[in-house]
């Protein structure tokens, strides 16, 4: 039923978006998203239906992926798992909110957003690419955590993303993270956040859906490829986060993440 590029595309998805969510911190949603719409627009899927399966199983691929890097991170950094979990319980909320608003936006919407906030989140690691860590400039408590936890929630569920790509500019620009806390806070977070988006996403696409060996909005065969091969990849990833430079990090995260934007917004073809 699919060309056998379809399925060679997956697996570089899975070994590219892996990498990346270990080394990052991000869950890989920003790489798993575009890449995966356009693979499905490819192969004759239609942009409205495209899209919403490529954020609904970007959640599902995001959860084993994101749980393989915060272990290798959590063995590295012990200080790292409460604020996680902390801010992963209203994430949860936040993302099954905005998987469930993002099943009757349109995809062109939702691809503007999407490139415009990571455009944002581009132009901001730019501005503080030589700052090893900044200032607190608000307090870390349960009010701090429940707003950041649902925003950031509700961004993922939207867009499909873990929203560590937003969760690491927040805690590194606003609560005095280092590069490498943040990375390693986000991927615990994320592991938690994306299962209420991935939830909203099947239950929203239960009997709409047309794609083929699919539950709602979650592809079974586009999840099983890209996971068996981000799962191990991420672990990979993460180990070399703690031996590369901060600032290098920032400049890797910032390349990306631009590329993604300008390619959502219609920019680069």
């Amino acid at each position: 039923m699919f060309p056998i590029e379809y399925f060679i595309g997956l697996i570089l998805i899975g070994i590219c978006a892996g990498f990346a969510s270990g080394l990052l911190g991000v869950g890989g949603g920003f790489l798993i998203v575009p890449l995966q719409y356009f693979l499905l627009k490819y192969i004759g899927v239609s942009p409205d239906l495209a899209i919403l399966i490529s954020f609904g199983t970007s959640l599902a691929i995001i959860i084993p992926t994101s749980i393989s890097g915060a272990y290798r991170h959590t063995r590295t950094m012990d200080n790292i798992l409460k604020p996680g979990i902390r801010l992963g319980i209203f994430g949860i909320i936040g993302g099954a909110l905005g998987g469930f608003v993002a099943s009757v936006l349109p995809s062109r919407v939702l691809e503007i957003i999407f490139g415009l906030l990571l455009l944002f989140i581009t132009v901001n690691n730019i501005v503080n690419i030589n700052k090893e860590r900044e200032e607190a400039k608000i307090p870390f408590n349960w009010i701090s955590i429940g707003i950041i936890g649902l925003l950031v929630g509700f961004s993922s569920g939207l867009l499909g993303v873990g929203g560590g790509v937003f969760l690491i500019a927040i805690l590194t620009a606003l609560l005095g993270f280092s590069m490498i806390e943040a990375i390693g806070t986000s991927s615990i977070f994320i592991s938690l956040t994306a299962v209420g988006g991935f939830l909203s996403y099947m239950i929203s696409g239960w009997g709409v859906s047309t794609f083929p060996y699919s539950i709602g909005y979650v592809s079974i065969i586009n999840f099983i490829l890209i996971a068996c091969f981000s799962v191990p990849m991420a672990s990979l990833g993460a180990k070399m986060a703690h031996k590369v430079p901060q600032k290098k990090l920032k400049i890797i995260f910032s390349v990306l993440v631009l590329y993604m934007a300008l390619k959502m917004l219609g920019i680069l073809p």
